[in-house]
This record gives C-alpha cells, structure tokens and sequence, in this order.
C-alpha cells in the first residue's frame, strides 16, 4: 500500500480528501486543484484512508480496460464508499469508470470489461464523423440541480476523450456538452454521493476551480 501525504494549504482546510492511487492519472495537478478548493489532501490506496475521508477523488487517464484492470484490487473499497453515502468523484477516466461497461473493452475481442457500475450505463466511441479525441474548451450545459454543479451552467470546461458516456437513466445526466451530439459531461447516481466529470476540473481554469469548491463543500456537509 503507498500511503503518501500531501501537505495541506495554509489557510483553513474545509474537508479530508483521498485522491486515489492505482497507477494512472495525473495526480499531482488533481491534488493541487483540491488544496487551491479548501481541501486537505492524502493521496492513498489504503481502503482504511477511504473510509477516514470526508470524500474519494477517482482521478484517471487512459484506457478503461487499464483503469479497471488497475484499480481491481480496491474495486469493493470503491464500492464501500459508494454504500456508505461518502462523496465519490470520478474525473475523467474515473468517471467513465462509474459506469458499467464501456466499448473500448470491447475492441480487442474479450469480453466486455465491467465498470464499477455505480451509474448504470455504457461508454461508447464518437464516431459521427467527429474529431477524435475530442479536445479543448467547450460548455457545460446544467440539466438538473445537484450541488456540484453550483454557479457553473454555461461556462467552459477542458476536455480530452474519445469515449462518453450513455447512462441507463437519461436522468443521471446533470450537465451535458454539444460535439455534434449532446453527451452528458457531468452524471451522477441516484442517491447523488457519486458523481464525475468526463472534463478535468484540474485543467478547467476558474469554472474548474468553482466545481472543486464545490465538491469540497459536499464533503464538509458529510
């Protein structure tokens, strides 16, 4: 188990979180977003770091078979923060890897890879003659209340993926995007403890900054 800590801010932290170590993603600017947010941040692997948290950061870059693959050996830890109503934040990757499967398992012929199927839906490939990947700024379009997404409809997020989302529940989409189609940029579970963000809030400049507050706040609420 690594289990290192980060220093935390100089003025007053709101709330613990765990940013979660299992081999991918950029953790360190995830880190650096939450601290600016009011967070004290630990970045861990150690299921007993989770339970302690007032929220799970579940950061990731890459394929989501690796992603999966990766993160197998806490695969019933995630889930436990899930069932226990902590905040679980899923960017990116993590967030595609909320869902129960995705496409891009599928590709090399296997069995489809299972997500953790915490927001019932699959993730499939763009393929409507739009660039892939699709990168750089574009807006978020609030669809539902929920109080990550508090003070940011209509502003610009950063992006990088091939792959979105198709949640089950056309409800689990609380903000979506236009790139020739509309795809749900933030989703979140019914109970509203899990939720993610396909963009990196990380990279997001201001609007970016404004969702991390808000998680933060989440997490100070628990």
């Amino acid at each position: 188990m690594s289990h290192q800590s980060v220093s935390s801010p100089p003025d007053e932290t709101l709330a613990s979180v765990v940013v979660v170590d299992y081999g991918l993603g950029n953790l360190r600017s995830v880190t650096r977003g939450l601290e600016r947010a009011g967070a004290e941040v630990t970045i861990s692997d150690d299921p007993d770091a989770f339970v302690e948290a007032d929220g799970v950061v579940l950061p990731g870059v890459g394929a989501f078979r690796e992603g999966i693959e990766n993160a197998d050996s806490i695969r019933d830890d995630l889930l436990a923060v899930a069932d226990r109503g902590q905040p679980l934040f899923g960017i990116c990757l993590g967030m595609q890897m909320l869902l129960t499967t995705s496409e891009e398992g599928e590709t090399d012929g296997d069995a489809a890879v299972q997500g953790l199927d915490l927001v019932p839906g699959t993730n499939v490939r763009f393929a409507q003659g739009q660039k892939v990947p699709h990168m750089g700024w574009n807006e978020l379009q609030v669809e539902r209340d929920h109080p990550l997404v508090a003070g940011v409809d209509g502003q610009y997020a950063y992006f990088v993926h091939s792959y979105y989302a198709v949640p089950d529940d056309e409800g689990a989409a609380v903000a979506t995007t236009d790139y020739d189609l509309e795809f749900p940029s933030i989703v979140a579970n019914e109970a509203g403890n899990v939720f993610g963000t396909q963009f990196h809030p990380e990279k997001s400049g201001e609007t970016g900054l404004q969702i991390l507050r808000n998680f933060v706040e989440i997490c100070a609420e628990e």
